[in-house]
């Protein structure tokens, strides 16, 4: 958030380092407020200079009580399975990003085909080596994590690089596994995986290897 926070004032305008009249911070409870003399600014569209202070992160947290163990055994094997392969619903998010930027730079249909030959030859390679020691129910998360990454579900991502009959049929190979290549994830449904990767994300950059 603290990053966010930063960046959408980056694009609202510049920022610098000032030095100018005394900036009285604000200020609640008993005590004097601080001032500074040194601050950051922000120039925005409207050519409004404003001080710039960055916010930390507030994480609030209540206290779960579990109904039973079997409960909390239940989470637990969740949150394992969405730690096992969010680092592959991360590496289809950037090789999928990589695989558009390259697409759009091809200058003729064969230079695409080569593209997408080598994206598909990649996942392969990760499917035959990683991903197919995965469990049905973390396949299962997989494919809904996917969509949360990359915005399209994999169903949609084969039919982009592999055309509309190719999805299809890994589409029908998928359900016979206990798949559903059109699996979407709403957060709202899916609150317990959200606040799991939510988690992961405050304590561990989303480029880290693999949870073990």
């Amino acid at each position: 958030m603290k990053r966010g926070i930063l960046f959408t004032l980056f694009l609202l305008g510049f920022v610098l380092i000032v030095k100018g009249q005394t900036l009285i911070m604000p200020h609640y409870g008993g005590g004097a407020p601080d001032t500074v003399g040194v601050y950051h600014t922000a120039t925005l569209d409207d050519g409004e200079v404003v001080p710039l202070f960055p916010i930390e992160e507030v994480v609030v947290r209540a206290n779960y009580v579990w109904k039973s163990e079997d409960a909390r055994q239940q989470y637990l094997r969740l949150k394992r399975n969405v730690l096992r392969v969010l680092p592959y619903a991360i590496y289809a998010q950037k090789r999928y990003q990589q695989l558009d930027h390259d697409l759009a730079l091809a200058t003729n249909k064969r230079e695409e085909k080569r593209l997408i030959k080598i994206c598909e030859d990649e996942i392969k390679y990760k499917f035959n080596t990683e991903i197919k020691n995965l469990t049905i129910s973390q396949g299962k998360i997989l494919i809904k994590l996917i969509e949360r990454q990359t915005g399209n579900t994999s169903y949609e991502l084969v039919k982009d690089m592999k055309g509309g009959m190719t999805a299809f049929l890994y589409q029908g190979i998928a359900k016979v596994f206990g798949h559903n290549l059109k699996s979407t994830y709403n957060p709202q449904e899916e609150f317990e995986i959200e606040n799991i990767i939510r988690s992961y994300e405050r304590t561990r950059p989303m480029g880290a290897p693999p949870y073990n």
